[in-house]
C-alpha cells in the first residue's frame, strides 16, 4: 500500500485546512483508512478513521471539528479540519491497514498495530 499526504501548512487559530491521502495497492472492502498525529515529545495518537462501509470514528478533542472523507473511487482520504486550535499543531500521517479482528475504531488508540504509513504532512496553528 503507498500513501501520500498533501495539504498541510500554517494556519492561525480557528482556521481550516483539508488534508489529502492518495492510497493506492490496497483491495477497498476490509480496509481502515486513518489519520494520526505525532507532536514533539509527545506519542502519536490517532485522530480518525474510515471503514470500507463509510464508518467514522473520531478522537474525541477533534469530534464536530475534524471530518475525515472518501472520495467515490476510494483513491483518496481527506480530512477537513475546522475550528483549528494550538494543540493541534502536529505532524499529521495517513494510515492504512485491514481491518482485521480487531476493528477499525480500536485501530484508531493503536498506532503501532498499522502497517502502512506516509511520509506525514506538517500541521502548524498559531494562537
Amino acid at each position: 500500500v503507498q500513501l501520500v499526504e498533501s495539504g498541510g501548512g500554517s494556519v492561525q487559530a480557528g482556521g481550516s485546512l483539508r488534508l489529502s491521502c492518495a492510497a493506492s495497492g490496497y483491495t477497498y472492502s476490509g480496509y481502515c483508512l486513518g489519520w494520526f498525529r505525532q507532536a514533539p515529545g509527545k506519542e502519536r495518537e490517532g485522530v480518525a478513521v474510515i471503514e470500507s462501509d463509510g464508518t467514522t470514528t473520531y478522537l474525541d478533542s477533534v469530534k464536530g471539528r475534524f471530518t475525515i472523507s472518501q472520495d467515490n473511487a476510494k483513491t483518496t482520504v481527506y480530512l477537513q479540519m475546522n475550528s483549528l486550535k494550538a494543540e493541534d499543531t502536529a505532524m499529521y500521517y495517513c494510515a492504512a491497514d485491514r481491518r482485521r479482528s480487531l476493528g477499525c475504531a480500536t485501530k484508531l488508540g493503536r498506532p503501532a498495530v498499522w502497517n502502512s504509513w506516509g511520509q506525514g504532512t506538517q500541521v502548524t496553528v498559531s494562537s
